[in-house]
């Protein structure tokens, strides 16, 4: 018989958690920028009610929604952090996402750090690398 093994960031339940009971995504790395990926995956967040929060050095308006130069500038409480970053810069986002008590962190496709990931769920925070909340959702 052979088995699937999933690597512990491919957690379905921890995806289940964060695409079913959070509702406010702060998207690190969205600009008012509709080519770009962020933008996006921040769209279709929003067809599915999700709030996102851009996260951004220029603190851009995006989709409707203030944003904030970064995620300690946010002044109320954020569900899930979604980053997109490279792998080599994400891991801070993390730990500023657990700093800020997010209840979920994700990294987009093609970004991964395991030490990142060590810490975080040294912390109890839930954590995705390298999956997409678009292509994940297969409910709703």
């Amino acid at each position: 018989m052979i088995s699937e093994t999933r690597p512990p960031w491919l957690d379905p339940e921890a995806m289940r958690f964060m695409l079913e009971d959070c509702r406010t995504w702060a998207v690190v790395g969205l600009a008012d920028n509709p080519s770009r990926t962020a933008y996006g995956i921040a769209s279709f967040l929003q067809q599915r009610g999700k709030r996102i929060v851009p996260v951004h050095p220029r603190a851009e308006t995006v989709l409707g929604e203030q944003g904030y130069a970064t995620l300690a500038d946010i002044p109320f409480e954020v569900d899930v952090v979604d980053v997109f970053r490279r792998s080599e810069a994400a891991g801070r986002f993390a730990d500023e996402a657990v700093a800020i008590g997010a209840r979920g962190i994700w990294f987009q496709l093609g970004v991964t750090d395991t030490a990142a990931y060590e810490r975080v769920a040294q912390a109890g925070v839930p954590m995705v690398m390298d999956a997409c909340p678009k292509l994940e959702w297969s409910w709703g």
